[in-house]
């Protein structure tokens, strides 16, 4: 096992058995989510040098990390992970995961003061020089 989500507000544990997964409504995901606001593929979850990664498919009521959405982004033990409007802790340990001290480096916490708050919205992309 790879880590697991343990959803909010009560519920059991989903495991998180392969490296990469699909989630959706659909029956042919790996994580199967019955519920109307979660899109058929409604995201992908992978491993990426022992860190957890999301990258959302286009789906109808986004991906959410930490309430901030999101299309791609690498994702915290402990972070909230959320499926539309489901919410579920992300519980791993990336040293099990084989994550180096340069991966862990990408989980740490961005210098708020490098880009506009615009950019970090997501509302204005960074500028090239």
């Amino acid at each position: 096992m790879y880590g697991e989500l343990q959803p909010l507000g009560g519920g059991d544990p989903i495991p998180l058995l392969k490296t990469e997964l699909l989630v959706g409504r659909r029956e042919s995901a790996d994580i199967v989510l019955r519920f109307p606001t979660v899109s058929g593929s409604h995201c992908e979850l992978a491993v990426e040098d022992g860190i957890w990664m999301v990258k959302d498919l286009n789906s109808s009521n986004g991906t959410k990390v930490n309430g901030v959405r999101v299309t791609e982004h690498f994702i915290k033990p402990g972070d909230t992970l959320s499926f539309a409007k489901h919410d579920y802790e992300m519980l791993y340990d990336p040293a099990e995961l084989g994550a180096t001290d340069e991966a862990k480096g990408k989980l740490a916490e961005p210098d708020v003061f490098s880009r506009s708050l615009l950019q970090a919205s997501g509302l204005e992309s960074r500028r090239r020089r």
